[in-house]
């Protein structure tokens, strides 16, 4: 009899512990910028102009320093966001254009946010898609998302006063007047307050700061005078877009951005919901020359080499911040080595997805471990491998401190690698392949293991 009673004890204790994980799953949002350096939040070490809500995710959460995106430009880094697999696996290797549009992510391909809908979640999209249309099987409705407002394709985003939006499969004419963000900004933060009351995930890749440097005038002018000498100079960009002293306008972009993040966090107070939500920012590669853009006088990559296009750090190195009250100790600092393809694991656990339930095939760990502050727990990569299929083609990987890029990766099987130790040379300024016969042979071993053969993206040998 009282084994009857300390069993039914125990069921009773376990379906309400069970309840109340249900019942407190975290809201999650990601904002992924478009382009943002390394080195552009003040936090990261931006000395021209500041950051201070970006700075505050830092001062609140965990600021990680050695973290990747899945490319070097747009569509494969969030390809791989998406799916938790590297570019040598991954479906949409490149910025390819079908039919006038992005090439669209394949039906069979599960999502960060298939995984999170199926856990009970709303999910929501706004900003720049890049995966495909609504109108093919790469539509972010049939990946996960309940609703979706912005920019489907890449090439309509690099212009911040477009002629129309999409909302879901409806297309919302523009007055060439609005400025996206604006529309984005508010689709967000509606989504936000219609599901404050159950778990949400919203997915916010915002344009700023990518291709034409955009923004309204009242953001521009407090720069105008910081920085005359560029009052001259014309940025132009496609669509026709020009801007007069770009240079002025990209702190006026962050400002934009930074005051978003500010809402954002705002809202969440004041919906009482603060507490149970996960922020996450990062960017989706390295800075941009676009436009007009002077990475180079920003130090957009800050200490490390290249842009976006590059296979250095500064293409794929990004910033990264992770704000989770009373989860994550305030003002932390992770060295961890991770990447975009660990996001989809690390979501899957925020939000309690059992394994059966998950991809079989992963390139993506979790870094819950890291996030809580356990980091015994946490499992490390063998290695980080990263393909680009422009430019004869690029390849490159890192293990340890070591890191290695292959160049002419499509004309010659076995073209030019350089080597360099990061813990030593982090701006990548020594190629010591000559040095590290071994090395170089290690790596060789790794080009050939993560690379499978896409028929979509071909030529990488």
């Amino acid at each position: 009899m009282l084994r009857r009673i300390f069993s039914a004890i125990c069921v009773g204790v376990f379906l309400a512990a069970t309840l109340v994980a249900a019942e407190t799953k975290p809201n999650i949002i990601f904002i992924l910028t478009d382009d943002l350096g390394y080195g552009d939040p003040s936090c990261y070490g931006q000395t021209k102009f500041t950051t201070p809500t970006i700075d505050r995710l830092a001062s609140e959460g965990m600021k990680f320093t050695q973290f990747y995106a899945g490319s070097t430009v747009c569509a494969p880094s969030r390809c791989s966001l998406m799916t938790g697999l590297h570019t040598g696996h991954c479906f949409v290797r490149g910025n390819k254009d079908v039919d006038g549009g992005n090439y669209p992510l394949a039906a069979e391909y599960v999502t960060v946010a298939t995984l999170l809908k199926k856990a009970g979640y709303a999910t929501g999209c706004f900003g720049k898609w890049g995966l495909g249309f609504h109108t093919n099987e790469g539509s972010p409705m049939k990946h996960g998302f309940d609703e979706f407002f912005g920019y489907y394709s890449q090439r309509d985003a690099h212009n911040y006063y477009p002629p129309f939006v999409h909302r879901n499969s409806e297309k919302i004419e523009l007055d060439g007047k609005t400025y996206s963000h604006d529309l984005i900004e508010k689709e967000a933060l509606d989504f936000i307050r219609k599901n404050k009351d159950k778990p949400f995930f919203c997915y916010l890749p915002v344009t700023i700061p990518h291709a034409a440097m955009q923004v309204p005038e009242q953001y521009v002018a407090p720069w105008r005078k910081v920085f005359p000498e560029f009052e001259d100079v014309i940025g132009k960009y496609s669509f026709n877009t020009e801007v007069r002293n770009p240079v002025a306008a990209f702190p006026g972009m962050i400002n934009r951005l930074d005051e978003s993040l500010k809402k954002i966090l705002d809202l969440l107070k004041e919906l009482n919901i603060d507490d149970d939500t996960i922020i996450i920012f990062s960017s989706d590669n390295g800075p941009h020359a676009e436009g007009g853009h002077r990475s180079d006088f920003f130090k957009s990559f800050g200490p490390l080499r290249g842009i976006k296009r590059d296979l250095y750090e500064g293409g794929i190195r990004v910033p990264t911040l992770v704000r989770w009250n009373k989860k994550i100790k305030p003002g932390s600092v992770s060295d961890h080595v991770g990447a975009f393809w660990d996001i989809l694991p690390t979501f899957a656990d925020i939000a309690g997805v059992p394994e059966a339930e998950r991809p079989k095939q992963l390139d993506g760990l979790s870094f819950m471990p890291t996030l809580l502050g356990n980091s015994a727990e946490q499992k490390q990569h063998p290695y980080l491998y990263w393909e680009f299929h422009e430019q004869q083609g690029k390849v490159a990987a890192r293990f340890g401190k070591w890191k290695a890029i292959r160049f002419n990766a499509m004309t010659k099987p076995d073209g030019l690698i350089e080597v360099y130790d990061l813990e030593s040379d982090l701006g990548e300024t020594t190629n010591i392949a000559d040095k590290h016969p071994e090395i170089v042979a290690k790596f060789k071993e790794i080009f050939q293991e993560a690379h499978t053969p896409s028929a979509i993206f071909p030529g990488i040998k």
